[in-house]
């Protein structure tokens, strides 16, 4: 205890009069929620990782505050090094920095008391007229009012007359507790003493399940919009707002929001609750909130510029750059996708190649591509997934698309070449949650395997049916997804052209012999290199495509020409 005493004291030294009353804070451990939010050397380092209150202002532009806990501002530097994030973290991406900038002080740990007692002055400090304040914060309000740790616990509910006096262990002086509303009816008057504009916010959900199997709805939630109600102030629910995605999602899907434990968010779970944050500010008819409104962008959910027609659905491509090329020039390189036409009746369906080159599953998803495909999809509607030549790559290089082999719900924290983290997952589990998103949405998903490349080991095209052909069928298998194996039925196409039953006995003659091989099938069907097809390799990957959906007897198969 004297060493961490020793570092934090230092820390405060080096922070100055912003940082305040934290050489007593408690030595991290669990609580009632088995949940441990301060790590043995967070509480220096986040103090030094949060950004100094008002210091990311910009002239007299105003500044956004967040004031919440570890689902806000999640881990020793809130960068996601232990796999888990805050909301807050993103919440930036939703407004514009030339107009506001976002200053998230949450910190873990903090209950509705504690932040008022030990940050909040920092904070308050800071405050300019035009300013704005979010207050989300209540998920560590339990426990002892005065014990030797943490000292952190409020009375549930908001009588404004309420209060409770003792000795307290944590900080050595006397000290006051208040109801929950009090502390919320503080922050709320002091935010107004200063000019500033004060909103509140119900806590993010938890991985908890009522009776009625939907996700628990948190009783600060009631608290909250009461004493926002009494005291006039904008208020966002957003434990319903999130509480209700997790709702509409399954079981497995709800469960990834969350890592480590049923409180904290992965980064799927805290970006869904920045957009939940957002959603419920720009969605809001307070006028108090108008101006707020003008700094913000991009809340409506980013989608394909689709143009329905009643009883005609839309199938989306999605993939690497086997799916969408350059797709220009006669001599140049395609995408199979690009070809849909030649094989799809497009009076029948409407084609959308979402596919994106030098993509992997985990990249996909990360760039927000597989969202705006997910944030498009309507019932009745198909998307085709195909993926697997960028996917075992580097896990940790530049760009990032590396996922771990197999199928299993693996994940790992890495620590990337650009000093960002991030979660990566298996193969299969990408694939798995694409499909599980796909059926959300009432639309049919189709599992498609990669296209053949132009290696002929043996004078037989190469099959990769040991990785990744296994690693697809072992998520159908578990999934029962439809699958087109494309890369068998086109790999059969090109070993009836140009395989050889046996190569010379001489290995160099063997070696020539493929070598031309290659050549002959390179001149035809691929383009630049052993992956890319050219303009016919396309036409016939789209042909192979048709070919699976007829075998299947799919659905899709209707759409397809006669």
């Amino acid at each position: 205890m004297k060493r961490l005493l020793s570092t934090l004291t230092m820390a405060a030294l080096v922070l100055g009069a912003w940082a305040q009353g934290f050489d007593n804070l408690p030595d991290p451990i669990e609580d009632v929620n088995k949940v441990v939010d301060n790590t043995p050397d967070s509480i220096a380092k986040a103090l030094m990782s949060r950004p100094k209150p008002g210091s990311t202002r910009k002239g007299n532009q105003p500044v956004l505050f967040l004031v919440g806990n570890s689902t806000m501002r999640n881990g020793t530097k809130g960068n996601g090094s232990n796999g888990q994030w805050g909301w807050g973290y993103f919440a930036n991406k939703y407004f514009d920095e030339s107009k506001i900038a976002v200053e998230n002080q949450a910190l873990g740990g903090m209950s509705t008391r504690t932040f008022y007692t030990d940050l909040w002055p920092a904070v308050r400090e800071a405050l300019l007229p035009g300013d704005w304040v979010i207050v989300s914060i209540g998920h560590n309000d339990n426990g002892e009012f005065f014990d030797q740790r943490r000292a952190r616990a409020v009375i549930p509910g908001v009588d404004p007359d309420t209060c409770y006096v003792g000795f307290n262990q944590r900080t050595q002086k006397q000290d006051t507790v208040y109801s929950y509303g009090t502390y919320l009816r503080k922050y709320i008057s002091e935010i107004r003493a200063k000019g500033a504009n004060p909103i509140l916010m119900s806590l993010t959900p938890r991985d908890a399940y009522d009776d009625k199997g939907k996700i628990v709805r948190k009783p600060q939630t009631e608290w909250a919009a009461y004493v926002a109600a009494v005291e006039g102030v904008p208020f966002v629910d957003l434990n319903e707002r999130s509480g209700q995605k997790l709702d509409s999602y399954s079981h497995w899907k709800e469960q990834y929001h969350f890592l480590g434990d049923k409180i904290h968010t992965s980064k799927f779970g805290a970006e869904m609750n920045a957009q939940s944050a957002a959603e419920g500010l720009w969605e809001s008819t307070n006028p108090q909130l108008k101006p707020l409104q003008a700094m913000m962008k991009g809340v409506p959910a980013d989608c394909w510029n689709v143009k329905r027609e009643e009883g005609k659905p839309v199938v989306f491509f999605t993939g690497d750059s086997t799916v969408k090329n350059a797709d220009k020039e006669d001599d140049g390189m395609w995408g199979w996708a690009s070809q849909a036409s030649t094989v799809f009746d497009e009076s029948k369906i409407t084609l959308v190649n979402a596919a994106r080159a030098g993509r992997s599953t985990r990249s996909f998803v990360r760039e927000g591509l597989w969202d705006k495909v997910y944030n498009s999809l309507q019932p009745g509607d198909f998307v085709t997934i195909q993926f697997g030549h960028n996917d075992i790559c580097p896990i940790t290089d530049q760009k990032a698309r590396g996922v771990i082999p197999g199928t299993k719900d693996t994940l790992h924290v890495y620590h990337l070449d650009n000093d960002t983290y991030e979660v990566v997952y298996s193969f299969g589990w990408y694939l798995k949650k694409m499909i599980d998103d796909v059926r959300e949405k009432g639309a049919t998903p189709i599992l498609v395997s990669l296209t053949p490349r132009n290696e002929w080991p043996g004078g037989k095209v190469e099959r990769r049916d040991n990785s990744y052909g296994k690693w697809y069928r072992e998520v159908v298998e578990e999934t029962g997804v439809e699958f087109i194996d494309m890369h068998n039925i086109s790999a059969d196409f090109l070993d009836k052209k140009f395989a050889v039953k046996k190569l010379p006995e001489d290995k160099e003659k063997a070696k020539a012999k493929v070598a031309e091989i290659k050549q002959k099938a390179g001149d035809i069907y691929f383009k630049k290199d052993h992956t890319h097809a050219s303009k016919a390799g396309a036409q016939m990957n789209a042909q192979s495509f048709a070919k699976g959906l007829r075998q299947n007897n799919s659905e899709l198969a209707k759409y397809l020409k006669k």
